[in-house]
């Protein structure tokens, strides 16, 4: 070991992924100890660390090159010692000169006054902050304002955090690069608009309304604000809404046709999205990847909405003539939807599978998908992974088509009513599948699985029936 040369015992470190096997190696001599204290890049601390000033100032000491830290009081009590409070951001931005990249988590003692000292941290381009209830808008605008490098931005349930002036200044400063805000229920969908030019810049969003607090943002009246302005998204390559409400012709809806270099998109119970919104998508962003569509009930549709609004297949066939790159599609009906408010037809989903090179599709409570699907989908020369959950229509006859699917090497079934052992009995010994998984499905046992792919996982828990 003494004649390797630096770099190579650095390759060999870099290649011990697990932390544990990491610490074990740098105990086994002198050299190895100081060369990972050199190399080692990356430190995830918690509830472990006691006394906890006294252990982060040692660490951040042995570890002089730290980039990324991630601090995360998951699980903690009070008898497991003290959590971390300002004071230990005080000591990271002392002793970590090189801090790119900080995670904090379930941190409930740091405040904004914490949030400060990060301002000298040069090099900080990405905070990730999850549920530190302390911390408020004041806090967040301190880090835009003093961290002009930043570039990455969580939020996760910081449910003290408004957007008073921080989303502002981001705007301004054109930098942002994949922001999320999750269940912050201080922030709605109108306030997004105060992204302003930063809109351009930014290639990942994540925007999430907690739910049980969605009904009191039905009114909120700041998407006005938006109008029909054309909202900058050229850099967007990722987008995901949750508990959203879409406004016609304002709001997300300006800024769904306004994303032209557009892979991903995960629009989730998102209440108002109609078929032109999905039509304007499919135009504008003929690069998209992946569509996950979970549409909400009808009793989830706001009262203020005069006209019931539901997506039909004009939006599926849009997609199938537009987006000719399209891989992967998940769609769900939450659980109050009614069948017969399934507006997506056989025809349908069957127009993307034929037009699109679908290497994933995943349906959920979606009863217009029947054996008839099951048939149509032996054409599917490009399907690798195929899920349904919930999807009553599918018996064992269509089940029996799965032998003939051309590429189909991944098969997930959860909670599937109509399916039997003798709907597996074609896979059996035909070494077709690569994985089976089977998941609450109360006429398929553990038996019938055997043999039906290379790997097989099973697991029956039939209290959702009840």
């Amino acid at each position: 070991m003494d004649g390797l040369p630096d770099q190579l015992v650095w390759e060999i470190l870099d290649r011990i992924t697990k932390t544990t096997d990491r610490n074990a190696t740098s105990l086994a001599c002198k050299r190895l100890y100081m060369l990972d204290n050199e190399q080692r890049h990356s430190l995830r601390v918690g509830c472990g660390l006691d006394p906890v000033n006294e252990a982060l100032t040692a660490l951040c000491i042995r570890f002089p090159n730290l980039a990324k830290v991630e601090i995360s009081y998951s699980g903690w009590m009070s008898k497991l010692g003290k959590q971390l409070d300002d004071q230990g951001l005080l000591i990271l931005s002392n002793y970590c000169p090189s801090l790119s990249n900080l995670t904090l988590s379930y941190c409930a003692f740091i405040s904004d006054a914490g949030l400060r000292h990060l301002t000298s941290c040069s090099k900080l381009s990405a905070l990730k902050l999850n549920f530190t209830p302390r911390i408020t808008g004041c806090g967040i605008l301190s880090v835009v304002l003093g961290c002009k490098n930043l570039t990455v931005l969580h939020l996760m349930r910081c449910l003290n955090v408004s957007s008073v002036e921080w989303l502002h200044h981001i705007g301004k400063l054109e930098t942002l690069e994949d922001l999320a805000i999750k269940n912050c229920r201080a922030i709605g969908e109108g306030d997004l608009v105060k992204l302003g030019a930063s809109w351009r810049k930014i290639r990942r969003l994540q925007f999430e309304v907690d739910a049980n607090y969605r009904y009191m943002k039905v009114h909120d009246r700041s998407v006005d604000r938006w109008q029909t302005q054309q909202v900058p998204c050229e850099n967007m390559l990722e987008m995901s809404l949750v508990n959203c409400i879409i406004h016609p012709g304002r709001g997300l809806a300006s800024v769904l046709g306004h994303c032209k270099n557009l892979e991903s998109i995960c629009l989730d119970m998102c209440v108002g999205i109609r078929d032109c919104d999905i039509i304007n998508l499919s135009q504008k962003s003929r690069k998209l990847r992946s569509l996950s569509l979970r549409v909400p009930s009808d009793y989830s549709l706001p009262l203020l909405m005069n006209n019931p609004l539901r997506l039909t297949d004009e939006s599926l066939q849009a997609l199938a003539q537009n987006c000719s790159m399209l891989e992967e599609i998940m769609i769900s009906f939450s659980d109050g939807e009614f069948p017969s408010f399934s507006s997506f037809t056989l025809n349908g989903i069957l127009s993307l599978v034929k037009m699109c090179p679908i290497r994933k599709l995943a349906l959920d409570h979606l009863d217009s998908f029947n054996d008839d699907g099951m048939e149509a989908l032996c054409f599917a020369q490009h399907l690798e992974f195929l899920q349904f959950v919930r999807c009553q229509e599918v018996s064992d006859e269509g089940l029996q088509h799965v032998i003939h699917f051309p590429s189909l090497r991944t098969l997930r079934l959860v909670k599937c009513l109509g399916i039997t052992d003798d709907g597996l009995k074609p896979l059996v010994g035909s070494q077709k599948l690569e994985l089976l998984v089977v998941e609450d499905c109360p006429q398929i046992s553990e038996r019938g699985l055997q043999g039906a792919a290379e790997s097989v996982s099973f697991r029956q828990d039939l209290s959702w029936m009840y």
